[in-house]
């Protein structure tokens, strides 16, 4: 048995896709909950009833999330997609198989796996990590010593990275006491460095080893932050860094994702008149009464024009399609394959 955790929150058209996905394509022995942070009671409701085998737990901020949703169709108030609920995703974690999915709810399986295959493999090959998707971002491969390990699997063993202790990768992340500043001085980092630490983790589509996701996660509470999570991932990783299997990927991608809407406006403003909460509200409401297919374009993602039929003249389509351009265009500068 392995469990896979479904973080959601106010996206149940795409939360569907997802849970859709996974009944489809993935084989073996699993259960899959969702850890819902907000979403409104009767989109949950008609989860439940689609989805009757899943388990969905909420977060101690849920009724306080759920009137945020409510009080920003009212009055436009923001939502605060900065605040989530790490105690509901650790306390998940540290109730878990030893090995365990957690993603989240705009994404969705492309392709065939089975779980009890993959699982397998970890325990034999000693992986803690096993990303199944990323993005199709392969410029990143060049800080990468990858090699076959099966047919299935690839190890990706971090290049050149500056290890330390806890403190000391506090430091270098945080720039405590100049650290990181000293060492640019001295040519030893530059503004990419840090990047290059995102091989050591996978938020959205990883299969983990319970102990490293439980270390990766530790001392953050409530809120996001990333250069926590890249300490306590370097940290880790510096006393297993003698396993070449540690870090480790599909051969090929299984998992995708969304860059066509976000949770909440917190993280993609570009300056468009485009309120994704809105946006939301709407597909989500045609989800509600069935006329809106959560399986739109599968494997792919929706098309925009489809979205464009179940939205009405508050939402601007050109706003929207300069929004979802600019969301795109940050992540393709990354090296991601954005559709």
């Amino acid at each position: 048995m392995t469990d896979i955790f479904i973080k959601s929150f106010n996206r149940p058209f795409y939360l569907d896709r997802c849970l859709t996905s996974v009944y489809r394509l993935v084989s073996g022995s699993f259960r899959v909950t969702v850890l819902d942070d907000g979403t409104p009671q009767k989109y949950m409701e008609r989860i439940r009833e689609k989805f009757p085998e899943v388990k969905i737990l909420t977060s101690e901020n849920y009724p306080k999330k759920n009137e945020a949703i409510a009080e920003n169709l009212r009055s436009g108030k923001e939502i605060n997609g900065f605040e989530i609920p790490t105690e509901l995703w650790i306390s998940a974690a540290q109730n878990a198989t030893e090995y365990f999915i957690m993603t989240e709810d705009d994404v969705w399986f492309t392709r065939e796996i089975n779980i009890d295959s993959l699982v397998s493999e970890m325990k034999n090959l000693d992986v803690s990590l096993l990303k199944l998707g990323w993005l199709g971002n392969f410029r990143d491969d060049q800080n990468l010593e990858i090699g076959n390990l099966s047919e299935e699997i690839q190890r990706t063993v971090p290049k050149n990275l500056f290890l330390g202790n806890e403190k000391v990768m506090e430091a270098f992340f945080y720039n405590k006491l100049k650290f990181f500043t000293f060492l640019y001085k001295l040519g030893k980092v530059d503004n990419f460095t840090q990047r290059k630490y995102w091989a050591l983790v996978s938020i959205l589509m990883g299969l983990y080893r319970k102990d490293y996701w439980l270390e990766t996660w530790k001392n953050i509470h409530g809120k996001v932050d990333e250069k926590r999570q890249l300490t306590n991932a370097a940290a880790f990783y510096r006393n297993h860094q003698n396993n070449r299997n540690f870090i480790a990927r599909l051969n090929r991608e299984a998992l995708k994702t969304t860059f066509q809407s976000s949770a909440t406006n917190s993280y993609h403003r570009y300056g468009n008149a485009f309120d994704v909460n809105l946006f939301n509200h709407q597909i989500s409401e045609s989800w509600l009464k069935g006329d809106f297919d959560a399986m739109q374009n599968f494997p792919d993602d929706f098309s925009i024009e489809y979205f464009e039929k179940f939205l009405d003249e508050k939402i601007d389509r050109n706003e929207m399609r300069s929004w979802i351009g600019q969301f795109k265009q940050q992540y393709k500068n990354l090296g991601c394959d954005v559709g």
